[in-house]
């Protein structure tokens, strides 16, 4: 006689492992790519025909390579919490620690001991501002994963908690002072091309081959796309969030090193309002809000739109206000096209693998 609970077992297994294929293959989905390709052309064409003289200025442009750095690997180290369903909050509070970290370290050593000690232990300097932020990121990886507490109810927490830090050890006055390297690095372009933008490419190649390359890239999107079927692969929850929070918090730290090259003082309030602003990149680049997917490329061109959009708005002599009404238009407008399309294509019939899917699960039940 057959045993039921082995008929019932196989049926698990095979729902378990079409979820897996389909959630590995909404990861290869270069959803929002084109898209964002299309809209950086077109917001670029438009300022550039509306104020040639300011917006197509070699200092706009290089002020464009500058900025946008720091806020796409903000926005990268976001778009790592949201592909596992999660988020992250933080990632300013963190970016920021590490620059204060930096800059007091730096100004302490070369106060106590003079410049040639402070130029000679710069790269311990910086090794330990990377390390804080690190660790910052275990911790939201620990209460996420560990403790099980809701990822924007960790990170808000911890946002508030690591800004307050701060605030109490610069107390709340900026620290002025950053390794001469290192500032250096935030002035020099190769090719024309500033440093800074190279480490954000760099950075979101690494990304993209961890994402898509990896068995650890494909544990996160497949936590994001569905968290069941992960449990019965045999995935670690705890493992897989908790990588995705340290690479987030490491992230976080390269933004605050970046910020420290470009002006060499640091203070627990900079950047408040990238919060909002990475969340909107990293949702206009094609990242699942619900976790699954992601697309670096998507978020990387994202980052550029919006600081194009940005320096647009500053070339027309706009104000901030109209620049944030602007990304809200820009945001409601792709989520209204967004679900149309997902409501067009509920409209269609079924493909044969949807009915085979349907036949699956109706057996099941």
């Amino acid at each position: 006689m057959s045993d039921p609970s082995r008929g019932s077992l196989s049926q698990i297994n095979q729902r378990v492992e079409t979820a897996y294929n389909a959630a590995i293959a909404r990861i290869h989905v270069q959803r929002g790519v084109g898209r964002m390709a299309l809209l950086l052309v077109a917001t670029f064409v438009l300022f550039a025909a509306l104020n040639p003289g300011v917006f197509l200025s070699e200092v706009n442009l290089q002020n464009i390579g500058l900025v946008a750095p720091e806020i796409g690997l903000l926005s990268l180290a976001v778009m790592m919490a949201m592909l596992t369903g999660g988020i992250d909050l933080s990632v300013v509070a963190i970016a920021n620690a590490t620059a204060i970290t930096v800059s007091s370290l730096y100004t302490s050593v070369l106060n106590s001991q003079g410049q040639g000690a402070a130029d000679s232990m710069t790269p311990l300097i910086l090794l330990a501002g990377v390390a804080v932020g690190v660790a910052l990121g275990a911790i939201n990886g620990v209460l996420v994963s560990v403790v099980g507490i809701t990822p924007i109810l960790v990170t808000l927490g911890t946002m508030q908690l690591y800004n307050g830090l701060a605030l109490v050890w610069t107390g709340g006055v900026t620290i002025s002072g950053a390794p001469g390297g290192l500032t250096s690095m935030g002035s020099t372009a190769i090719l024309g091309v500033p440093v800074l933008l190279l480490i954000l490419i760099v950075a979101a190649v690494a990304i993209a081959v961890l994402i898509n390359r990896t068995a650890i890239g494909r544990k996160i999107a497949l936590q994001g796309a569905n968290p069941v079927a992960s449990k019965y692969s045999g995935i670690s929850a705890r493992s897989t969030l908790m990588m995705t929070y340290i690479t987030s918090g490491l992230l976080s730290a390269v933004a605050g090193l970046v910020f420290l090259s470009r002006s060499p003082s640091a203070s627990a309030d900079y950047g408040s309002s990238y919060v909002l602003l990475v969340i909107v990149i990293v949702v206009l680049g094609g990242t699942n809000p619900n976790g699954g997917f992601a697309t670096v490329l998507g978020v990387v061109l994202a980052t550029l739109t919006l600081q194009v959009l940005s320096s647009g708005f500053t070339a027309m002599r706009l104000s901030a206000y109209e620049y944030a009404i602007a990304q809200g238009l820009i945001l409601v407008g792709v989520m209204v096209l967004d679900q149309v399309k997902i409501k067009t294509r509920k409209r269609r019939p079924s493909t044969d693998g949807e009915k085979q899917d349907a036949v699956a699960e109706a057996t099941t039940k």
